[in-house]
């Protein structure tokens, strides 16, 4: 993960709409820690610019012509798996979340985000968690709940102890650290302890990888998409 909270994050802009490039651009140079890198049109000159210019988090237009959001989230995180991808949408319920997640994208970021929140949305990304809102995490649960898991777990699972399997479980449902913690009964800096750990031993990048790998692997079965869990919001 890189650590972004004391220096300049440094961000790539894929879009082929011009206006909103420029929308984005002005309101991420707003702020003394963010910089955009780059820019590109398409999918394909956006893989090319975050090759070259190796930036902390590239927003991704999810519907562009040639290669796509998500065909340039995959080239993007398997190249240049230092840099966060979130893919940016026109609306919540778009049928590209659920591929994007298998693909890498570490989120999601509504285009009509209020620009506070989008600034805050790199920084939390350019600092290695997940941005998925409660109601994107519910209908990935229910996406991957349907999904049939692998015939045999993958050998990472077995160098989880007990509770970190218990915390996997838990993130699979998109539990925050404070409900985590308190379904666990233990302190928010054990929590992430415990994140750091899963997260390591499993080869994942952040939670939105956690949440595709525990039902992917059948750690989480399809009735547990009924667990507890973030709702959508109001």
């Amino acid at each position: 993960m890189r650590a972004a909270d004391h220096a300049v994050i440094r961000v790539v802009l894929v879009d082929d709409d011009h206006l909103v490039r420029s929308g984005i651009r002005m309101i991420l140079q707003s702020t003394d820690d963010v910089v955009v890198a780059g820019e590109a049109a398409d999918g394909h000159a956006g893989v090319r610019a975050v090759l070259r210019e190796r930036p902390d988090v590239a927003l991704v237009d999810v519907r562009m012509p040639g290669l796509d959001g998500i065909a340039a989230a995959r080239q993007i995180t398997e190249a240049a798996p230092g840099t966060r991808v979130v893919v940016l949408t026109s609306f919540e319920h778009d049928e590209y979340v659920f591929d994007a997640l298998r693909a890498g994208a570490s989120g999601f970021l509504l285009k009509r985000t209020p620009p506070e929140d989008l600034i805050e949305a790199v920084r939390v990304v350019a600092a290695g968690d997940a941005l998925l809102s409660p109601s994107v995490t519910r209908r990935v649960v229910d996406a991957l709940a349907r999904t049939p898991a692998a015939p045999a777990p993958p050998p990472s699972l077995a160098t989880l102890t007990g509770r970190e399997r218990e915390v996997l479980v838990e993130l699979a449902t998109g539990a925050s650290n404070a409900t985590l913690a308190a379904r666990l009964f233990i302190s928010e800096e054990t929590v992430r302890t415990h994140v750091r750990r899963v997260l390591h031993k499993l080869g994942l990048r952040d939670r939105a990888q956690a949440i595709v790998f525990a039902y992917e692997s059948g750690v989480v079965t399809p009735g547990a998409a009924d667990a507890p869990g973030p709702r959508p919001s109001s």
